[in-house]
């Protein structure tokens, strides 16, 4: 089976999306279609804008979703089997596989982007990566701490993204390099993603994924939240949400996809992460860009 993944905040880079705005016609009036949408130029700041420009959560979201369901529908013979994102690459494989449409999509995307930047401001935080620990051990000393610090992302095994309070990932980073993390280093990030401190953004995004159209997707997604497959609509709308307080449980979704039959992973979107990570878990399973 076909596996479709999709990335999320961190793949974007400067001339992202340019190629596709050039040689397709289709690809440009969706570019179009986004700038109007948006309400300001994001095709100029994706072609010609810094990597401090792209660092902005409020351009960074929809920038790699457009990329990502832009370059899928310019493919021909797209019929994916199961389709997976991480994080901010749900949304995108949602579009992909018609269970939400580009406009709203990439509405309910700028909202997540605003509400989760809204959200970053009012309260300083960051997130770590933390490199050669078990996911019990950085579990165990996440919750010793008193400040708020979660582990975020199992990106991969022995890979895992922790986040929180500025005291709180302090703390963390200190205790699981004394314990012989191979790394544990604060990442460059305008918040703690994936953590209680979300929690503003995610009453935020409720409140639009609420009053937007699902449809059935064309098949199953798996979600961040429990790395499972499902169709049903409404158990999607309920676990977009959950999603910004809760990890991104990468490393089970990859487990689980190769459990239910994906024979070949292709990443749609900006860089090769995801693959990367992918060959952490299974090394012999096929990888591919779009």
């Amino acid at each position: 089976m076909k596996a479709y993944i999709f990335p999320g905040q961190g793949a974007q880079h400067p001339g992202m999306g340019k190629e596709l705005y050039e040689q397709f016609e289709g690809a440009k009036a969706l570019f179009e279609e986004a700038n109007d949408i948006l309400g300001f130029n994001i095709t100029r700041l994706m072609f010609d804008g810094t990597e401090e420009d792209l660092r902005q959560t409020k351009v960074t979201q929809p920038a790699i979703f457009l990329q990502s369901v832009i370059l899928v529908s310019m493919i021909d013979d797209f019929r994916p089997e199961m389709v997976a994102g991480h994080s901010l690459g749900e949304f995108s494989s949602l579009v992909a596989n018609k269970a939400l449409s580009f406009d709203n999509g990439l509405r309910l995307v700028a909202q997540r982007a605003h509400a989760m930047q809204k959200a970053c401001e009012a309260e300083p935080s960051t997130m770590a990566a933390i490199i050669g620990m078990e996911d019990q051990v950085v579990e165990e000393v996440c919750a010793g701490i008193e400040d708020i610090v979660v582990p975020a992302n199992y990106n991969s095994p022995g890979q895992i993204v922790i986040s929180g309070s500025i005291p709180g990932i302090d703390r963390a980073v200190e205790k699981l390099s004394e314990m012989g993390a191979k790394r544990a280093i604060k990442l460059s990030v305008g918040g703690a993603f994936h953590s209680p401190l979300m929690e503003p953004a995610r009453q935020e995004l409720e409140a639009a994924i609420v009053s937007t159209s699902f449809d059935i997707p064309v098949c199953p997604v798996y979600q961040n939240v429990n790395a499972e497959p499902t169709s049903d609509p409404e158990i999607i709308r309920k676990n977009l949400v959950a999603q910004l307080t809760a990890p991104v449980r990468w490393t089970q979704t990859v487990k689980n996809m190769l459990r239910d039959g994906a024979s070949s992973f292709t990443e749609a979107g900006p860089g090769k992460v995801l693959q990367g990570l992918i060959k952490k878990v299974n090394r012999e399973v096929p990888t591919s860009s779009a």
